[in-house]
């Protein structure tokens, strides 16, 4: 069995968000690009219906299915950074052109896409002797800073 691939749903941009989410992330490309092969409702003939993408290994599907469905927190994305400067990168090129940051290392990225930021070693450090300090300094962190982290850790 293949293991589960996230399947984005877009309004009328997978194709423009799969080319942004290849160009955010090392060792990433895009696949096939299908399109509708006839007038479809809020589609026509030729648009792009599916893009297939990797990043970084994982494989993706994104869908233009119109707008019946938006993106929200309840789905995101985390990405694991080893160090300050990986975390500076990505907090920075998923906020560009309208991207919003969120707390505790949350951001959604210019398509509503929610991303979590974090540090690879976020849950030895929440867990560790002094993890409810390190949980109140991570609370009140936008972009997550690893050196205050630690910090707090202890």
């Amino acid at each position: 069995m293949k293991p589960p691939t996230p399947f984005l749903w877009f309004n009328s941009n997978a194709e423009e968000a799969a080319n942004f989410y290849v160009s955010v992330f090392k060792n990433s490309k895009m696949g096939a690009v299908s399109r509708y092969p006839h007038d479809t409702p809020g589609a026509k003939k030729g648009d792009v219906m599916v893009v297939k993408f990797c990043i970084s290994g994982q494989e993706f599907t994104a869908l233009n299915g119109g707008p019946a469905f938006k993106f929200n927190e309840a789905v995101s994305f985390v990405v694991e950074c080893d160090n300050q400067a990986e975390i500076d990168e990505y907090w920075k090129k998923l906020t560009a052109d309208g991207g919003k940051p969120g707390v505790c290392g949350w951001l959604k990225d210019k398509f509503g896409l929610s991303w979590q930021i974090v540090p690879a070693h976020l849950g030895k450090l929440l867990t560790g002797k002094n993890g409810a300090q390190t949980a109140a300094a991570l609370m009140k962190m936008t972009r997550l800073n690893i050196a205050e982290l630690e910090t707090a850790a202890g």
